[in-house]
């Protein structure tokens, strides 16, 4: 509920003047009407950005969604008497009154009497903000007891002129209430916001709003917030999570001042220790003064060219240069580095460690093909109505064009986020800035900078928008060590040698020091023996096409490491080997198990390769372990977790394999693996809970663009895939995510395989499309490739696909590509069928309403 009109403010005061004078927060009240007054005095004036001021605004926000009319003031900032006059009116007629009390409120007269003025009345809720009601107690304050008071506390009456009796009078009455009081610290704003959404609905008979809350948060604990489990391994890092933080929150009142100044000092010595100088405090003043000078001398070089009132596109170039770097607490952060140093993970600890100071945290997987599709994902959970039927006409009598859909399902979605409450959008593993259906930027999906929405991304590129990204380094000599000690403990001082030299070949890559902590603790040999066993593995040379990621290549004794562990694990658990070299052609998200070990039972030649191996370390390793009893999937799934190859998602039945581990699948598996998983998820799949992995598959046997297909079904399988998966999938892409182009395109790549199969078919009997569409038999063998039952089939299907695509680019103001299509399609029915099959006349009169009416539109 908000107001926009001046008669809902003070009777005589214009729109003007109220906000001239207004509180620095908005109200959307009527002064006659007001259900809900909030108190937010006494938090710094010159920090915007802080703590206090963000969980008022997100508090505010939430009230008015829910429908109470709501009054937010700070008087400390009203600058006359009609605005305080104003706001004695809205507390007047406030039904309840929320005062927020911070440890600087009992020095601010005006919160000191709204709490006097509440507490009379009878129907104050206080919020303790960064304190308890056990920390009011006149006493304590007035004496300095306490780390808080120490520094705080004193006769705090005196600083605004009050009066000794009535100030601990007010502080006693707080501490000692009891019922309605909300306590906001700094891991629970969210369930403080709900509670007190909850109370209020309650107290005041509103029982859809307690029903709202509760089933927002039923649904957030069924999206799975956070798509991983907390890892309790998480070592180091210490330093980039303070940085990330104060990207988000910069000015906040929690990160302590001795938390700036360790963060401050941690960046010295690691300057120091990359320039490996004594001198390198010197160095790096000359280094500035040099980079200082050079910009000078590009500035003045663009001006001579250019023209120097700014309007030359030397000097354009330069300023926006310049300017790439956006300052720390604008809500966005980047974090870059190489494949397996631990960026998947620094954000995911971030998110359990801030997830209470966001509505909800909102995860979107940053692979190419599929980000978009992540992210119109976010529409279910954020009860966006973005369904075609709702936005072919908005606004307009004529059709939309595919563009301007699009564009208006984003433009509601980043609507949600430019409010006043906070989401979390973490975009992992940003692939490209470009979309890779259109080349769309990736700032028309984001909201704007700088509101409370926060964006954290990971990328390996190394900036992405202008950011200037926190480029992850290698972890420390000692959180290395304790990466690779996993659960095992005392070990002997002679295989610590061994430690350090397979940390140093691994370059301290995180995600491989995970890896041998994982063998050792789960497998439990020595390090020496793993590294033996790693310096005689044969490298496999592998072939690598342009625009694959290179971290294998550049890493032989990584590459090396993955072997071994998988020949370990195929000698322990045949079936967790099966997975993990089956998993390399899944789509990047979770990935069902029951599918998957279907898919690795398929690929069984792609197993059998580590029995190449055991020539060369069947001696060395049959000492080290028995094979285990058979297992199900499921402890075979959590064996691959439990060594690191992959991540236990929060959703029970998947799993989520490293990109590294997939990477080296797909090379190892090759295109038998890429066929496994095809049968695999055309016998077991399903569209709604398979959606991302069925666009893998259509990648594997479609062609987009240059890329070329990979697979070659059999006919019978792409024409069964198509019907079951393809088609349906194109049609909720049309409807449901209102990605218009992705679902033509996709229906007329499976169009072109079907005419591709058709006429090649047809060629081996003489035959082509028209001829063989004269006669309902074809002369081929019923045991041959292509049945006559079996062609209709194909050929239904394809007219089927026409009409389909037909009747979108009709409905989009296409007509004379729309009518073709769908007259195509009707020829190819009656052909089979003949002219006097059922529904053929329905079918007809229908596109020919439909194309009259299109018509009519345009028209006019």
């Amino acid at each position: 509920m908000r107001v926009s009109e001046t008669e809902n403010v003070a009777d005589g005061v214009s729109r003007e003047q109220w906000e001239a004078s207004s509180p620095s927060l908005p109200s959307s009240a009527k002064l006659r009407s007001c259900d809900v007054y909030i108190g937010v005095s006494g938090y710094e004036a010159s920090s915007s950005s802080s703590s206090l001021a963000r969980f008022a605004k997100w508090l505010r926000a939430e009230v008015e969604l829910q429908g109470f009319s709501c009054f937010v003031a700070d008087r400390s900032k009203c600058r006359d008497a009609i605005s305080h006059d104003v706001v004695e009116r809205a507390m007047t007629s406030a039904t309840y009154g929320m005062v927020i009390v911070s440890k600087n409120s009992f020095s601010n007269p005006y919160t000191m009497y709204e709490l006097k003025c509440f507490l009379s009345k009878k129907n104050l809720v206080p919020i303790f903000f960064g304190l308890s009601p056990g920390d009011c107690a006149a006493e304590d304050v007035m004496e300095k007891r306490g780390e808080l008071w120490a520094k705080h506390g004193g006769d705090l009456w005196r600083s605004y002129g009050g009066k000794e009796d009535e100030w601990k009078e007010a502080l006693n009455a707080l501490s000692r209430m009891e019922g309605w009081k909300l306590e906001a610290r700094a891991n629970n704003w969210r369930s403080c916001v709900f509670e007190a959404l909850i109370l209020l609905g309650t107290r005041l008979g509103r029982r859809s709003v307690v029903d709202r809350v509760e089933t927002w948060k039923k649904r957030v604990d069924e999206s799975m917030e956070f798509p991983f489990h907390q890892n309790e391994k998480f070592v180091g890092r210490k330093r980039e999570l303070l940085e990330l933080e104060l990207m988000l929150f910069d000015g906040v009142d929690h990160v302590a001042q001795n938390e700036r100044f360790e963060l401050e000092t941690m960046r010295s010595s690691r300057s120091k220790v990359l320039m490996g100088d004594p001198r390198s405090k010197r160095n790096a003043i000359v280094n500035r003064i040099k980079s200082k000078g050079k910009e000078l001398a590009e500035q003045k070089q663009c001006e001579e060219n250019g023209d120097i009132q700014g309007g030359g596109e030397s000097l354009r170039k330069w300023k926006k240069k310049a300017s790439s770097r956006i300052p720390y607490g604008k809500g966005v952060a980047c974090v870059s580095g190489e494949p397996g140093i631990g960026k998947t993970e620094l954000l995911l600890e971030f998110c359990y460690r801030h997830a209470q100071r966001y509505k909800t945290v909102l995860w979107i997987r940053g692979e190419a093909k599929y980000m978009r599709q992540n992210y119109i994902n976010l529409f279910s959970l954020l009860d966006v109505d973005t369904s075609i039927e709702n936005q072919v006409f908005i606004d307009t009598e004529s059709p939309r064009s595919f563009e301007e859909l699009e564009g208006e399902s984003i433009r509601r979605l980043r609507k949600e986020f430019m409010r006043d409450v906070p989401f979390l959008i973490v975009i992992d593993n940003l692939e490209r800035e470009k979309d890779w259906w259109d080349a769309k930027n990736l700032m028309e999906l984001l909201p704007r900078f700088g509101g409370e929405t926060h964006v954290i991304m990971s990328t390996r590129l190394p900036r992405v928008m202008n950011l200037e990204p926190l480029k992850l380094s290698c972890l420390s000599s000692s959180e290395s060590m304790a990466l690779m000690r996993g659960s095992t403990e005392n070990i002997p001082m002679g295989e610590i040698a061994a430690l350090r030299i397979i940390e140093e070949k691994l370059g301290r890559l995180t995600f491989g020091l995970a890896l041998v902590g994982g063998i050792l603790s789960e497998f439990h040999i020595s390090p020496h023996t793993l590294l033996e066993s790693i310096n005689k593995m044969p490298f496999q040379h592998l072939i690598w096409t342009r625009g694959e990621d290179a971290v294998l290549r550049r890493n032989p004794f990584l590459m090396r490491l993955i072997e071994v562990s998988l020949f370990i694990v195929d000698h322990v658990d045949k079936a967790a080997s099966g997975m993990a070299l089956a998993s390399g052609w899944f789509a990047p998200a979770p990935i069902p198990i029951s599918v998957l070990s279907l898919a690795s039972t398929e690929a069984v030649g792609v197993r059998r390769l580590s029995m190449n191996w055991k020539n060369l370390l069947g001696v060395l390793t049959c000492c080290w372990f028995s094979p285990y009893p058979r297992r199900s999937v499921v402890e075979s799934s959590t064996l691959l977790v439990r060594l690191g190859f992959a991540r236990n998602p929060t959703k029970e039945g998947y799993i989520d394999f490293h990109e590294i581990i997939k990477l080296y699948a797909r090379k190892r598996g090759d295109t038998p693996a890429a066929y496994a998983m095809f049968r695999a998820i055309n016998s077991r799949g399903s569209l709604p809970e398979h959606g991302e992995h069925v666009w893998a598959a259509c990648f594997l046997l479609l062609k987009f663009g240059t890329q070329p297909a990979i697979l070659k079904p059999k006919t019978s399988e792409l024409v069964s895939f198509i019907k079951k998966f393809a088609l349906p999938l194109a049609v909720y892409t049309f409807t449901n995510a209102s990605r218009c182009n992705a679902a033509l395109e996709l229906m007329r790549r499976c169009t072109d395989a079907l005419e591709v199969i058709e006429e090649s078919l047809l060629s081996k009997i003489g035959k082509t499309p028209e001829k063989s569409l004269q006669s309902t038999m074809i002369p081929v063998p019923l045991t041959g490739e292509l049945c006559p039952t079996l062609y209709r089939e194909l050929v239904l299907l394809k007219a089927t696909l026409l009409e389909t695509r037909g009747k979108i680019l009709l409905q989009s103001g296409e007509l004379e590509i729309g009518d073709e299509l769908c007259r195509t399609s009707i020829w190819i029915r009656d052909v089979l069928h003949g002219g006097e099959r059922p529904g053929r006349t329905s079918s007809s009169n229908k596109m020919d309403q439909l194309l009259r009416s299109e018509a009519a539109r345009l028209v006019n």
